[in-house]
């Protein structure tokens, strides 16, 4: 297979960016506002500060074609990597996995080929020429799940821009069909606008008959899940991170929940194989080693994945990064001498409690917005085995907690 397999000839002109904004921000923000709270989508504003921006990005629909592709076929490879870690205790002590959960993987069945997760999230770097690169895989507790269902196509809409997050609601009540969850929950459910908004959503497009609980509410009695009512949980979908299981309190008996099959978790407890930015280390290596691998999963790891690896063997131009950090809080640039930049201060470091991973940086698209220039991270939905949907997120060079949302479409 050719190393043009995967790009679309009919990409963007040499020297013009793959986006483009589109339209201003209207004058009756605070009606916009309450407009999406009713749909569903809560936080356009957090803290009195703008999360979402009133405008709309448009990608370049061949960039989008390759952006599409190259989904599918990391999809692949990142299940198959899973699959081969899978019972080797040496592996998930190398790719981070917290010794708690050892005996989940071990013990419980594998999901389906392409199914370990299906709820999850690829953040992708677009660069101002077209060139996309993969920066990390959320399998396990991805949000921004309303602000892609709900609030993008509502504003591609209003520009008559293709958004294709139309089908998300329609795969997430695909997954929940085969899950049937008897009970959701997230920690601060009820008071963390996010996370709750998140759950209710997905509730409501799974069905919308499944309750929803404060993860702090719940309790492990003998092995068996219960809300304050005392009534047993047997199917829980939880926005619950689960490497936290090896720092909670609860999270011995939570596993042994899970060990004995009283309770069953979606995400599966598998899926934080893939969260595990280890395991893209691990891919790497099995790559340069020419291992596991078929030439056209190659050409796309090749083309698609960034150099990552255990210990910082780069001289320069590299990130460290915590193999279960999130919302860029443990993201540490250096530059191309090597030398550390200033980091994101807004999300949580979590480096002082899982292993690091060290990845050769990737160039975010610049995008001139109403309100200034940002960087801007491209996520794609990967629900039910089915790359979908469109995250657009504004910020700088490591978008973390303080970016912005802004929606994408398709042109």
């Amino acid at each position: 297979m050719s190393e043009d397999a995967f790009r679309n000839p009919n990409g963007p002109e040499s020297g013009t960016s793959p986006f483009e904004a589109v339209g201003r921000p209207r004058r009756n923000r605070q009606a916009r506002v309450e407009t999406l709270r009713e749909m569903g989508f809560g936080w356009a504003d957090l803290e009195k500060e703008p999360y979402w921006i009133d405008q709309t990005i448009v990608m370049d629909r061949s960039v989008y074609t390759e952006l599409e592709a190259a989904s599918c076929a990391l999809w692949g490879v990142f299940d198959k990597a899973a699959r081969f870690a899978t019972g080797k205790h040496d592996l998930y002590a190398m790719i981070g996995i917290p010794e708690v959960l050892w005996a989940s993987l071990d013990l419980l069945p594998l999901p389906d080929e392409g199914k370990i997760s299906r709820y999850a999230r690829f953040d992708w770097a677009v660069s101002d020429r077209g060139d996309i690169k993969l920066l990390e895989l959320n399998a396990d507790t991805p949000t921004g799940y309303a602000e892609a269902a709900v609030a993008t196509p509502w504003m591609c809409g209003q520009h008559g821009i293709h958004s294709p997050n139309e089908r998300m609601a329609s795969l997430v009540r695909e997954a929940w069909d085969v899950w049937q969850p008897d009970s959701a929950a997230c920690v601060g459910y009820g008071s963390h606008l996010e996370d709750s908004g998140t759950i209710d959503m997905l509730v409501r497009h799974g069905g919308g008959t499944t309750p929803a609980y404060d993860c702090l509410d719940l309790r492990v009695d003998h092995g068996v899940l219960k809300n304050k009512e005392g009534a047993e949980l047997r199917r829980l979908f939880a926005l619950y991170p689960k490497e936290w299981m090896s720092v909670d309190d609860g999270g011995d008996a939570l596993a042994y929940a899970l060990e004995t099959g009283r309770l069953t978790l979606f995400n599966s407890p598998h899926a934080i194989l893939l969260q595990s930015k280890g395991l893209q280390a691990l891919i790497w290596g099995l790559y340069e080693l020419h291992l596991l691998f078929l030439p056209e999963e190659r050409e796309a790891i090749g083309r698609y994945m960034l150099p990552t690896y255990n210990k910082a063997v780069f001289d320069g131009d590299f990130v460290s990064k915590s193999m279960f950090g999130r919302e860029g809080g443990s993201v540490s640039p250096f530059d191309s001498e090597g030398r550390p930049e200033l980091k994101d201060q807004g999300g949580f470091d979590t480096g002082r409690l899982f292993p690091t991973v060290y990845q050769k940086r990737a160039e975010l698209a610049r995008i001139r917005l109403a309100s200034g220039e940002f960087h801007l991270l491209t996520g794609m939905f990967v629900l039910n085995g089915t790359p979908c949907g469109l995250l657009g997120r504004a910020g700088g060079p490591i978008t973390g907690h303080a970016g912005h949302f802004v929606a994408m479409g398709v042109r």
